[in-house]
């Protein structure tokens, strides 16, 4: 984690001492360097300077210090501002910016802030032009700038597009417009942060609150440089946070970590395990399992019980899109083959990205995990379709009794009972807006189990009044219409929802 060597100088001349990283893999960060002559002390790295003139930095051949990036980017109506946070900036460099409108009728605007939001420099703030440019010469060290674009105008008038953005440190060729990209990035890219989720158990589905209740296991994977540390502090290659020792981990953090909120969360959710694991190098794992209540808003009853239910778990980012972007981390999420709930089987799930608006106006990453239910249809096809099919066909049988009182009897019992049934139903489903399929099928029942009513009470008054030839014609064609209604209504209910 340190490294010395002493040379021998052959001859008299220039020589060149090369910094650089390992070779073995990537690393960064700062460093302080030795050089003497003649002062074999320096190797034990507690020489102290002499102030003479060792060495001296060769910023031509290393490019120390110059460096040029462009970007691109798009403003819309719903997302008019955009913001990019500068790498740490020296005493000395001079900092060039230039953006130009590339599509539609945008007009940018461009401001530089300082680490306290305050402007120090703008340009086409009045909307004069498609591009614009600006500069800076920075008066001391300078960390946590940022480049605000935003669109031109307001409300309805605001104009919308992509842009290219240049920005260029000691390379004033920026302002031209015309550049090719070398050196170090200028801008901190947003950190790309994998999340994948494990569906484990799922413990509830609760139809009338349109939620669920589940178990699942949630992992972060992100590399950021911040988090970096040398193995030799702790004569470790990686540090492990778990239990109460995680609140030490967003001390060390300082809030620079992926912190995010499960959107579709009711009440608590109760985190059984929570670890993570932070290498020398930045990158970090966080994992968690967890149980909580989670809305299901999406729910769709219209086809119960033959429907099919989507669930989310949605995990939204604090941060804005510019700090964090979510990704989906490949091979990871799935669901669990003993989930514990019997009513509902998992037939498919995919991960989605999108960006959402957050309640602070600010555009953030959301990850959602989505998965489709069915209904296992034994309990409904055995409890309720069964009974009513042999419900209907006593009822269809009595048309052969001549007992015209007694088909009244019995055709009224049968009307109460699918009165039974609808309450039945009513009682495992929210109060809706809309009829779903089993409650039409009902209606349908409702209606030729009343029209039957209403047949045998006109052929017991045609028997009463002594035309009983005529009421036996109409109930021999009465016994076929029947069976043909309720065929007919079933047929008509299924081809309406299915």
């Amino acid at each position: 984690y340190d490294a010395a060597f002493d040379f021998a100088v052959p001859k008299d001349g220039d020589y060149r001492l090369l910094v650089s990283g390992t070779l073995a893999r990537p690393t960064s960060g700062d460093y302080s360097l030795t050089v003497g002559v003649n002062a074999p002390e320096v190797l034990t790295g507690e020489a102290e300077s002499t102030d003479d003139t060792v060495a001296v930095l060769d910023r031509e051949h290393s490019r120390t210090g110059v460096a040029v990036q462009q970007i691109t980017g798009t403003l819309t109506a719903d997302k008019t501002s955009t913001f990019y946070v500068l790498n740490p900036l020296d005493k000395g460099d001079s900092l060039y910016v230039y953006i130009e409108a590339t599509s539609g009728n945008l007009i940018p605007t461009v401001r530089l802030r300082d680490f306290g939001g305050k402007t120090l420099r703008s340009a086409n703030l009045f909307g004069q032009q498609t591009s614009a440019t600006l500069e800076y010469a920075l008066e001391e060290d300078a960390s946590n700038f940022s480049l605000l674009v935003a669109s031109f105008g307001e409300a309805e008038q605001v104009t919308t597009g992509d842009f290219r953005l240049l920005v260029w440190v000691n390379a004033p060729q920026v302002l031209t417009g015309d550049a090719e990209t070398t050196g170090a990035a200028v801008i901190e890219a947003p950190i790309d942060v994998k999340v994948g989720i494990k569906l484990q158990q799922i413990s509830g589905i609760q139809q009338k609150e349109e939620n669920y209740t589940a178990v699942a296991a949630f992992r972060m994977e992100w590399t950021d440089p911040q988090l970096a540390f040398s193995p030799d502090t702790c004569q470790c290659s990686f540090k492990t946070y778990s239990g109460e020792r995680f609140n030490d981990f967003l001390a060390e953090a300082a809030g620079n970590w992926p912190d995010f909120t499960v959107f579709n969360q009711q009440g608590n959710r109760w985190a059984q395990n929570r670890l993570v694991l932070v290498f020398s190098d930045g990158y970090a794992v966080y994992f968690e399992r967890f149980w909580t209540t989670l809305q299901a808003p999406d729910f769709d009853f219209r086809n119960f019980p033959f429907d099919t239910q989507q669930f989310y778990i949605r995990i939204n980012m604090l941060f804005p899109e510019e700090m964090y972007v979510l990704s989906d981390l490949e091979g990871y999420t799935e669901v669990g083959t003993q989930l514990g709930e019997e009513e509902w089987h998992v037939i498919g799930y995919e991960t989605i990205i999108s960006s959402e608006t957050s309640d602070s106006d600010l555009v953030t990453s959301r990850f959602s995990f989505r998965f489709d239910a069915r209904r296992h249809l034994n309990y409904y096809v055995f409890r309720i379709m069964v009974p009513l099919a042999i419900i209907i066909a006593v009822s269809w049988v009595t048309f052969f009794l001549k007992d015209y009182v007694r088909r009244i009897e019995m055709a009224a019992a049968n009307l109460l009972l699918f009165v039974a049934f609808n309450f039945t139903i009513a009682g495992e489903l929210p109060r809706l807006g809309y009829l779903t399929l089993l409650d039409i099928l009902l209606v349908a029942i409702f209606i030729v189990t009343a029209l039957t009513i209403i047949v045998n009470v006109f052929l017991r008054r045609l028997d009463i009044q002594g035309r009983g030839e005529l009421a036996q014609t109409i109930d021999r064609y009465a016994i076929w219409v029947y069976a043909l209604a309720y065929l007919a209504a079933f047929v008509a209910v299924l081809l309406l929802y299915l």
